[in-house]
């Protein structure tokens, strides 16, 4: 930054402040201790940077300040680039907002790569990146002017090491993100303040600008206005959206488990006994607990920590996984063999229609033995070993131990209906039948 100022004599003085060692190439004179301007020696220059150095290894934002005096007077638009005189160096201490540390481990955790591109000096750069955790011994940091100079494989090869890119133009930011988005398929957020980085917000999967320090464009550019400036705040972005990207998964599941569930139970009973189990009205009820209630219990669910242990979806994964789509197999799979094991125990049940105890005689009946023990053969061959032709994937032994269990529910629940009296002449008086002829027992 420079400014032109009118002095009393009439005479013109530009100042001039900015990044320090550009500055400082810019200055061929620097104040003594008297207040007088002396020529500066090669030494002078080099403990000049000397200085700006260790502040900037302090994690110290470093600004030269300069002047010179204008012996031809004011001409607009017309700002000396070179003869000017130094008067000090600057070091700010920009302290690292609490939480700033642990988010960024968060984020490490969470297969998020944390990248500072800055305009400071890249010691100072380096220095905070490392206090934040971002920069680890292995990784990169480089200069915006270097980083400019490489070609475009070359700028490939490296841009998912740097961690660090220090004295960045905007076009520089700019660049970044556009290779990590198109060439390497990368879901890319970006945050930034000022109107120069608008580009990158623009360009980015996700725009975050600040809401007290961000300027109007920048807000703008972005998609999410962080209101409170706190990076700690984007994890909570991070983690509200894997949440709902969970909750969503969690409920498409449950559809196509109940939809699919729904349908092979009616259509398996309608080709065994001719009519479908299912009435209207129950299948209304299914409806609304698949549509309405399922989406309030399971869209619903707030965030936790886990979410930010697990990796990162990329770009072109499908929504329904293969965890998800082996999870509706398997649950599909059991139900179908519960619904198969109810038969089976139906079986028996309906062998006495009156009678309690329904295995008086029944080993002496080797065709039911036969066909029973056949039907739970066939129905192990098709889970276990035919899972391509039915759509099927094998069982663990504590399903199938669950899915017989299940099914021999069936058995207590017969002997209780059995124990209840039916008057058979007032159900079929409420069903609109002629009720059994009066008289001696035709039997």
């Amino acid at each position: 930054m420079s400014v032109l100022l009118s002095l009393p004599d009439g005479k013109v003085r530009a100042f001039c402040k900015g990044a320090s060692e550009i500055v400082l190439k810019m200055c061929d004179k620097m104040i003594d201790a008297d207040g007088e301007p002396l020529h500066m020696s090669e030494e002078q220059v080099r403990n000049t940077m000397d200085v700006i150095n260790g502040f900037a290894c302090e994690a110290l934002r470093t600004l030269c300040l300069a002047f010179k005096d204008m012996d031809d007077g004011f001409q607009e638009n017309s700002i000396p680039d070179s003869g000017y005189t130094l008067i000090t160096i600057v070091g700010i201490k920009d302290p690292v907002r609490s939480g700033v540390k642990e988010a960024v481990k968060t984020c490490l955790a969470a297969g998020i790569t944390v990248r500072m591109v800055t305009g400071d000096n890249i010691n100072t750069a380096k220095a905070i990146a490392k206090e934040c955790g971002i920069l680890l011994d292995n990784d990169l940091a480089i200069e915006g002017p270097d980083f400019r100079q490489k070609t475009h494989d070359q700028m490939i090869q490296i841009i998912q090491k740097i961690k660090v890119m220090a004295r960045s133009s905007p076009t520089d930011k700019h660049v970044l993100v556009k290779n990590l988005r198109g060439r390497l398929k990368e879901v890319v957020a970006v945050t930034g303040d000022g109107t120069n980085d608008a580009p990158a917000l623009h360009e980015a999967d996700i725009g975050l600008a600040m809401g007290i320090a961000g300027t109007e464009v920048a807000k703008e550019s972005a998609d999410v206005i962080v209101l409170d400036d706190n990076f700690a705040t984007i994890v909570n972005v991070a983690r509200w959206g894997r949440a709902v990207y969970i909750n969503i998964q969690k409920f498409v599941q449950f559809q196509l488990t109940v939809n699919i569930v729904a349908l092979m139970i009616n259509f398996i009973s309608a080709c065994v006994s001719g009519s479908a189990p299912l009435t209207a009205v129950q299948l209304l009820w299914v409806n609304l607990i698949m549509d309405t209630l399922g989406a309030l219990a399971l869209a619903t669910e707030p965030p936790h920590d886990g979410l930010m242990k697990r990796p990162p979806v990329g770009r072109n994964e499908n929504f329904i996984t293969r965890t998800m789509w082996r999870n509706i197999i398997v649950l599909n799979t059991f139900i179908f063999n519960t619904f198969v094991f109810c038969q089976v125990f139906n079986e028996a049940n309906s062998r006495d229609i009156e009678k309690i105890n329904i295995f008086r005689g029944m080993f002496g009946n080797w065709v039911f033995i036969g066909i029973i023990a056949a039907t739970v053969v066939f129905q192990v061959i098709i889970v276990e070993f035919l899972g391509t032709f039915a759509s099927t994937v094998p069982l663990n032994w504590q399903l199938w131990l669950l899915s017989v269990i299940l099914g021999a529910v069936s058995m207590p629940i017969a002997v209780v209906l059995k124990c209840i009296p039916v008057n058979w002449k007032t159900i079929t008086q409420h069903n609109g039948y002629d009720p059994l002829p009066s008289g001696p027992d035709l039997a």
